[in-house]
């Protein structure tokens, strides 16, 4: 097991991450990637704690590798589902939240379809000040940490499985295609991939780029109109309906564009997203097949990237819209199928780091 000194009390958002903190997580996993692959695949790392999934929003990949990730510790589990709670009856969220706190939780994993749900709980437990952890498993259009720190993980462990490392992506380029306005996984990973020093490239139909971003486009570097495709970011807040008083230091290179194919050329790596009907209050999309048929990810619009490109999806897949279905099968571009696989790794990481103080 990696030996490593770990300060980070509650995961809401990667706003604030360091480069170290990244590593760390990285290292961990890879570390975790190795006991899932014996044939006895758990450990007591966790022995004796108390995990709570309490996910008030629809989920299958995250809640199940969270659960997965944390009887893989020899955690004990308890899972909240809000059909079948006292929500019904009118318990507020802070009462359910303080019920699992007197069940003895010691790390409560967190979805909601509300921005600030995770970040109100935590301010909560430290103000009583307990000892519980409270991890973001995406709330609202915030952000999704652990998404993108298996995203991060993916891609790193293929360049290096041995040693995956943040500097391992600086100056490469990363496409993310799709609905940027409705993503908080989008959000989660803008903050992870500039903090390695890659260009991330951001491309989605106007309707779908969040309008924030105009304010943080540099002077001499104007919001993308028709006659300009792209734009650069040097230094920006994704989270404006959570401010914090922590400003980034780092580096950072982000590019936006209203036509694919800028975003595409010449890219290590191609994330596309998808198109969270459900989240659309407004008619941002002529139709699907349109869609599909200008910023769709095919083999023939691969093409223009570097020739060992990898497309990712943080999923559910609307396969035939954000991506071919012939090419999210094909394992010669496809990362999907290990982005579920290091979903189990990473998680443990994080679940190992926030509760080892507490063992």
């Amino acid at each position: 097991m990696v030996t490593t000194t770990w300060n980070r009390h509650h995961v809401i958002s990667l706003a604030d991450f360091q480069p170290d903190e990244y590593d760390t997580v990285l290292h961990t996993a890879a570390s975790f990637r190795e006991v899932l692959s014996r044939r006895t695949k758990k450990v007591p790392a966790l022995q004796g704690q108390v995990i709570a999934n309490l996910f008030f929003e629809p989920s299958t990949r995250t809640r199940s590798s969270f659960e997965l990730a944390a009887k893989r510790l020899s955690a004990d589990t308890l899972n909240f589902a809000p059909g079948t709670s006292s929500l019904t009856k009118g318990e507020t969220i802070l009462d359910t939240a303080k019920t699992y706190l007197a069940m003895g939780t010691d790390i409560m994993v967190i979805r909601h379809r509300e921005a600030g749900v995770p970040l109100m709980i935590a301010n909560e437990m430290d103000r009583l000040e307990t000892r519980v952890g409270i991890f973001n498993a995406g709330d609202g259009l915030h952000e999704h940490p652990s998404q993108a720190l298996l995203d991060l993980f993916t891609i790193c462990a293929l360049i290096d499985p041995e040693k995956p490392r943040l500097s391992l992506l600086k100056d490469k380029k990363i496409a993310i295609v799709g609905d940027i306005l409705h993503s908080r996984v989008a959000r989660s990973n803008i903050w992870s991939l500039t903090a390695s020093g890659a260009e991330v490239h951001l491309a989605a139909p106007p309707t779908l780029l969040p309008k924030l971003f105009a304010d943080f486009v540099h002077p001499q570097q104007p919001f993308p109109d028709k006659k300009s495709n792209s734009s650069t970011f040097p230094s920006l807040s994704l989270t404006p309906s959570l401010p914090h008083s922590l400003t980034p230091s780092l580096p950072r290179k982000l590019f936006l564009h209203w036509s694919l194919e800028p975003a595409l050329q010449n890219a290590d790596f191609v994330m596309t997203l998808r198109l969270q009907k459900e989240r659309m209050t407004q008619h941002l999309l002529p139709s699907l097949r349109e869609y599909h048929q200008r910023y769709g990810i095919t083999r023939e619009r691969l093409e223009a990237c570097h020739p060992d490109v990898k497309v990712l999806h943080p999923g559910p897949v609307n396969r035939g819209v954000e991506i071919s279905s012939d090419l999210m099968d094909d394992p010669k571009f496809s990362l999907i199928s290990q982005q579920v696989t290091s979903g189990v790794a990473v998680r443990m990481a994080l679940l190992y780091l926030m509760g080892s103080g507490k063992s």
